[in-house]
This record gives structure tokens, C-alpha cells and sequence, in this order.
């Protein structure tokens, strides 16, 4: 039996014990609730406990404890009703019927979001490789959205359907003469941007955090997405730097020797630009793209292309996160299903 379905059976008796153990008016009621539930020989609890052994080797933990956690709280309740029917609805009486040796209905305790777990991780893993943390703001303007990346007005990047434009004024908000446009940002290579504009080379950051690009929803695209991105200005940057970069952090999430690959392609803030793919378990998969930072990038926050040289590279989170814990759809991380999250 798979985990999910194995966790929504549970689910399902603990919520009609629930409204069993509440609506029995009398010791017979009473009783009949909890045979039906707690029953050793013949009870819904023990039958689900068999399906127990079938669930995965991998997923039994996570059954496992879960269904200890039912089964206290199916404990629980019968306590509660137990007391409730000798109480008589007197305070007094309720008081004197307290047992406080019977376990109590533990909380539940809520963890870190699996996206938010694993941007902790990636921080930790490029600080080690010499990286600082970099933020900045989700709504942009064309400046350091577009043309500081490289990006021409006629460029099909810019078009709408593309992008989530804005219709808020932006008179004295310090946008750059002539433009007048605000955007979700599509890409955290802006961060890149303001911090080249108030810093001087040598610069070594990566920036993670929301993006924003009209997608289709499907196994491997989202509207809103996680990116972390990084970047390195300083003299002789190579696109070996490069590789070697990748190939560390992607060997340090994984664990393993992870295998990886650029394919040619084309970035207007990179040039040359690559995709790259990672080998993982046997599979190759497409986790973003990079290259060497455009000379007219450079040249855009003040930097000398002659003298200085650059990397960047830009994945997607989502991606990384789902291919190392098996999942088939990105999706399943925007749903909210507590039964999908608990499981990380």
C-alpha cells in the first residue's frame, strides 16, 4: 500500500471516531464505539495495523508513526467520552472523574515547508563555498529588470504575455528617466544588478527567492517559482570556475557524485551561455542555465569588462528539491496538503 493512501485511512477513522465517541449518549453507546474502534480482536484500528506490513520498506517510519499518533488520540477520545458520560454535566462530578494518568491528545506540531528546508540548505552549502547571501525586491523596474540584464526593448523576453506587468505609477519611486513600468520579477538576476551598482569587484553572492513568469501549471512549471542564483566578478573568471562551482554544490546536496554537463545555448546577460543538466542516480535533468557574464552587463553597473571577468548561473529550486526526493510533480509543493508535507 502506498504511504499517501495508507495516511488518508487513517485520516478517515480518526475523523469518524471523533463524531462516534461525541454523539454516544450512554454507557451501551459508548461502548459500541469503542469496539467498533479500538476493538482487539475485530476493531478498525487492528485491521488498519495489518495494512501496516504493506506499505513500502522506505514509508513504514513515517506509517508507523503516524499511526501511533492515531491510535493515542482514538485512546483519547474514549477517555474524554467516558468522562463526559460519568460526569452527569456537572462540573464537580467531571472534575472527580479526571484521570490523569490517561494520555492526553498530543498537538500536532507544524515544520519547516520541504522549498524553505532546502533554500537553508543551499545557503549553507554555498557559504561554504565562499558565497554571501543577497536579497532584493520582488517588484522591479525595467532598468534592473531588463536593460542593465542586456535585454533590448525589442527582445521577445519583454513581451507581456510573458511577464506580470504592473499599472502602478512610479513617479518619484527612483526609476531610472524614461521608464515607468513595474513588473514581477522574472528572474533573480537583478539582485545581481543592485549589488554591482554599490559594490566593487571582487563580488561573490547568490540571491534566492520568488520569481514570477505567466506559466502553464504542469509537472515541471509553476506561475511562481524559486530560484537561487549566483554570481562571481573577478579577475580571471573562467567558465572551468564555473563547472567546478556547480560541480561542488550539486555533489554537496546530493550526497553523491553528481555528474555535469553544459549544453550550448543563448542568455543575453551570459555570453558564451549554457544549460546545465545533472546526472543524478541515472538520470540526466535540466536545472537552469549559466555562462560568463555579457561584457555590456559589466560595462552597465560600471565595471571594467578589460579588466574584471565573470560567472553566473541561475536554477530552479523546485527542481532541485523535487529530483532529490523523488517527486514527479512540483505542484505537489503549492497544494498545502498536510498529508504531503509531514512527510519531510
Amino acid at each position: 500500500m502506498a504511504l499517501k493512501d495508507f495516511l488518508t485511512v487513517l485520516d478517515a477513522l480518526i475523523e469518524q471516531a471523533t463524531a462516534a465517541f461525541a454523539t454516544a449518549a450512554d454507557a451501551e453507546a459508548l461502548e459500541a464505539a469503542r469496539v467498533e474502534f479500538l476493538g482487539a480482536k475485530s476493531g478498525r484500528l487492528k485491521a488498519v495495523q495489518k495494512d501496516l506490513g504493506g506499505v513500502d520498506k522506505a514509508d513504514k517510519p513515517a506509517a508507523g508513526k503516524r499511526f501511533n499518533e492515531v491510535k493515542q488520540d482514538l485512546e483519547a477520545l474514549l477517555a474524554a467520552a467516558t468522562a463526559r458520560l460519568s460526569g452527569g454535566g456537572s462540573t464537580k462530578s467531571a472534575e472527580a472523574a479526571f484521570d490523569p494518568t490517561v494520555p492526553g491528545a498530543r498537538a500536532r506540531l507544524g515544520h519547516l515547508h520541504p522549498i524553505t528546508q532546502t533554500i537553508a540548505e543551499l545557503c549553507d552549502i554555498m557559504g561554504r563555498l565562499g558565497f554571501t547571501v543577497a536579497e532584493g525586491p520582488e517588484v522591479e523596474d525595467l532598468w534592473h529588470n531588463f536593460e542593465a540584464l542586456n535585454i533590448p526593448l525589442e527582445h521577445p523576453a519583454r513581451d507581456p504575455l510573458d511577464n506580470f506587468y504592473l499599472a502602478t505609477a512610479a513617479a518619484g519611486a527612483g526609476v531610472p528617466t524614461g521608464e515607468g513600468q513595474w513588473l514581477l520579477r522574472s528572474q533573480t538576476s537583478t539582485v545581481q544588478i543592485r549589488v554591482m551598482e554599490r559594490t566593487k569587484p571582487p563580488v561573490r553572492i547568490i540571491s534566492l527567492g520568488r520569481v514570477y513568469r505567466p506559466d502553464t501549471p504542469d509537472a515541471t512549471h509553476f506561475p511562481m517559482f524559486h530560484q537561487i542564483e549566483g554570481l562571481l566578478v573577478d579577475r580571471h573568471v573562467t567558465m572551468a570556475d564555473l563547472k567546478s562551482i556547480l560541480h561542488l554544490f550539486a555533489s554537496s546536496f546530493f550526497e553523491d557524485d553528481v555528474q555535469v554537463r553544459f549544453r550550448p545555448s543563448f542568455f543575453p546577460f551570459t555570453e558564451p551561455s549554457v544549460e546545465v543538466d545533472m546526472s543524478w542516480e541515472g538520470r540526466w535533468i535540466e536545472f537552469g542555465g549559466a555562462g560568463m557574464v555579457d561584457p555590456n552587463v559589466l560595462s552597465a553597473v560600471g565595471y571594467d569588462p578589460d579588466e574584471v571577468t565573470g560567472l553566473a548561473f541561475g536554477l530552479g529550486i523546485e527542481r532541485i528539491c523535487a529530483r532529490r526526493h523523488g517527486i514527479p510533480d512540483i505542484r505537489e509543493f503549492f497544494k498545502n496538503d498536510v498529508r504531503f508535507l509531514q512527510q519531510f
